[in-house]
């Protein structure tokens, strides 16, 4: 590692806010994708008969337990857990419901307030809000995450190959640039979304075509301003490959710019997907998000809960977010070196 780069996380070390929020933002992240260890209709552990069984992971039929069913075990039915009760015991989830689980024991009509048994209440299908949002909050940083990186190296590579060679190249590429951040970025999702079986690579790949301007800009300031420095210069005079000098020599150096742009991207791709759920235009219907759960608070004002709930989740993690981006900024600075 470079001293350069080790002044910028030390740099990054020295803003507490921004470590506290990134130290946040990664349990956080480690308990979504923990999700079905701490939140599921199935147990953790199961020892029964001197075996032991993962349910979590792997299917089990009736039969296993000493039932009579060649089907995969209901592991909420009375008759199930006395079964394992008898010659075993079970480990279970800190919340015994899954994001799709409904409460059918519930004495009250749904959506159902904060208790004892559901601590952020159920929705409007008896689900566990919990649940609901830790399976939720999952998909939209995976999503995000993945989407920010393709999104990052697309436009890195279109911004690098502007500014290096510059010209006609760099002449047509704005040109395309300008067009194509013309376009209503929302409404083309949405319109494309409609048109075909919504699911995740899909709206992936609409969100990649319409989001990879974002770094172009930055990219190719930089690229211009070292395509003329003495050390490119005496690269391509030693017969350098051009791929070499933009991808070794120059990319390194300009990456800093970018790196402090990434969580901002993150946030803003986070806030998409959940406006394409709530709209109707993202996942799948059934699919836990905090844009859907925010979409069933507004269909059930008489539960004020659930809006609650999906919009403190969604600012705590947006929040988090931005004081990490700010952090980064700062130490990506080049003034503060």
């Amino acid at each position: 590692m470079s001293p350069v780069m080790q002044a910028r996380i030390q740099r990054f070390k020295q803003n507490r806010s921004g470590v506290l929020c990134f130290i946040l933002l990664i349990i956080i992240f480690v308990l979504s994708l923990a999700s079905e260890l701490i939140a599921n209709d199935k147990p953790i552990l199961v020892k029964y008969e001197h075996s032991w069984y993962f349910p979590v992971f792997r299917s089990y039929p009736e039969t296993t337990f000493g039932g009579v069913f060649e089907t995969e075990a209901d592991y909420k039915d009375p008759v199930v857990h006395q079964l394992i009760d008898d010659k075993g015991w079970a480990v279970w989830p800190v919340i015994p419901y899954a994001d799709q689980t409904p409460d059918l024991m519930l004495a009250v009509p749904v959506p159902s307030a904060p208790s004892r048994q559901h601590w952020l209440g159920t929705d409007d299908q008896g689900r566990d809000v919990v649940a609901r949002i830790l399976y939720g909050l999952r998909v939209s940083l995976l999503f995000g995450l993945v989407l920010t990186f393709l999104t990052s190296v697309t436009g890195i590579i279109v911004g690098a190959i502007q500014g290096y060679y510059g010209g006609w190249v760099d002449l047509l590429g704005q040109r395309i640039l300008e067009v194509w951040g013309g376009l209503p970025a929302l409404f083309m999702v949405m319109i494309l979304v409609s048109m075909f079986t919504p699911n995740v690579y899909w709206l992936l790949l609409i969100m990649l075509l319409l989001g990879w301007p974002a770094l172009v800009g930055l990219v190719r300031a930089e690229f211009l301003r070292a395509r003329n420095l003495d050390y490119v210069r005496a690269a391509r005079s030693l017969g350098v490959r051009d791929s070499i000098i933009m991808f070794r020599h120059i990319l390194p150096n300009a990456i800093s710019s970018s790196l402090s742009q990434l969580p901002f991207m993150l946030t803003a791709n986070i806030t998409a997907l959940t406006a394409l759920d709530f709209l109707g235009y993202g996942l799948l219907p059934d699919a836990a998000s905090i844009g859907e759960l925010l979409l069933q608070g507004k269909n059930n004002l008489n539960a004020p809960w659930l809006a609650l709930s999906g919009f403190f989740s969604l600012a705590l993690v947006l929040s988090l977010l931005i004081y990490i981006g700010e952090a980064t900024r700062d130490a990506f600075d080049p003034r503060r070196q």
